[in-house]
């Protein structure tokens, strides 16, 4: 059993706080991972604001990368001191998805069988699985992901938002060479989504969200226009492609008014992308005879439609090059008793990812 400091979520809305944390030794597919860095992700605040479930108390965190420490004694793939990005979506191989060979739809991902716990026994529940907020987690093996020897920081980010952005353009859409592309919500998923689509070759992207900040910073990630949203986004949606609309609109935000203006602004036969979380409140109505008449397709991205052992490797080697701005996400480094500023500072858009740094 290892006692490191952890970040934890006890109730809704409570502020959260930094406690002693009990990691069991890794059993049988599981790995013992020592945290170097764990990016504060949207989706640790859904989880302290109940938008997740309520199963308090939550040991947040999980857009992490870090060090393989231990690993049960049936794991072959990751070894002790392999240095691994961690992922919430470790593909079981045997679903009916993964049988039909789409394995990014798989429908029984593995989590860890043991529980960190508080020091007083109560059972946490990891962020997506992970629990990244703290100096060791314990996660399934193939939560882990071996790429080579980066900046933590950065690497972990793929972890989560860079990834569920860049395949919200790149694998989900997926964008081709000459569409013309929006993305609403240029947070850290929206400009990976629009670096996305710069990468994969969209001869017009255009970023759209209600912070002019925000659109300055999207034109360093390969926006070519941006768009208020305190206007009429449709409408000048439709005046920069031609009167037509653009053909992937990526919704990064997740809400019924940010959707509808992504279905509304596509061209004919285009495609509407939903990759922004919602609420489990929020419901959407749209008249079917649009949805009829339009045509083209609504699909929601699940982390990008990624393959971690694929997809990860890629990214790095990308950024490793200079074609991929990974290093950019990062907007500061804050230690583990900085989590709940950072989640103002999100909220106040002052940042597109605060990285913990352990």
């Amino acid at each position: 059993m290892h006692e490191v400091r952890g970040v934890v979520a006890r109730r809704k809305g409570a502020p959260v706080s930094l406690e002693t944390i009990l990691v069991p030794d890794p059993g049988p597919g599981e790995a013992l991972v020592k945290v170097q860095a764990c990016g504060v992700c949207h989706t640790d605040l859904h989880y302290r604001e109940g938008g997740i479930n309520d199963d308090y108390p939550f040991l947040l965190g999980h857009e992490a990368a870090g060090v393989v420490e231990a690993v049960g004694d049936d794991v072959t793939h990751v070894a002790p001191g392999d240095f691994v990005i961690l992922n919430w979506r470790a593909v079981c191989g045997e679903c009916r998805a993964c049988k039909r060979g789409r394995p990014w739809y798989c429908f029984n991902t593995h989590n860890a069988t043991q529980k960190m716990t508080l020091a007083d026994g109560t059972v946490l529940s990891p962020a997506l699985g992970i629990g990244a907020f703290a100096e060791k987690t314990l996660v399934a093996a193939g939560q882990c992901t071996k790429v080579p020897q980066v900046d933590p920081a950065a690497a972990g980010l793929l972890g989560c938002g860079v990834m569920a952005g860049f395949g919200a353009a790149v694998n989900t859409a997926p964008v081709q060479k000459g569409d013309t592309v929006a993305v609403i919500g240029c947070g850290g998923v929206g400009n990976a989504a629009i670096a996305g689509a710069f990468y994969a070759g969209a001869r017009k992207v255009i970023a759209v969200d209600l912070d002019a900040r925000k659109l300055e910073l999207a034109k360093t990630f390969g926006a070519t226009d941006a768009v208020d949203a305190h206007g009429d986004v449709v409408a000048e949606l439709r005046a920069l492609t031609g009167g037509f609309g653009p053909d992937v609109v990526i919704d990064a935000v997740g809400r019924p008014e940010t959707f509808r203006q992504a279905f509304d602004a596509r061209d004919l036969a285009g495609t509407v992308v939903l990759v922004g979380v919602p609420t489990p409140t929020m419901t959407l109505e749209l008249p079917l005879l649009e949805v009829f008449g339009h045509g083209g397709a609504t699909k929601s991205s699940w982390y990008g439609d990624c393959l971690p052992e694929r997809d990860f490797p890629l990214l790095v080697d990308l950024w490793q090059q200079g074609r991929f701005p990974l290093g950019d996400f990062v907007s500061e480094r804050i230690p583990l008793d900085g989590v709940e500023e950072a989640f103002h500072k999100m909220e106040r858009g002052e940042v597109l990812r605060s990285v913990v740094v352990l």
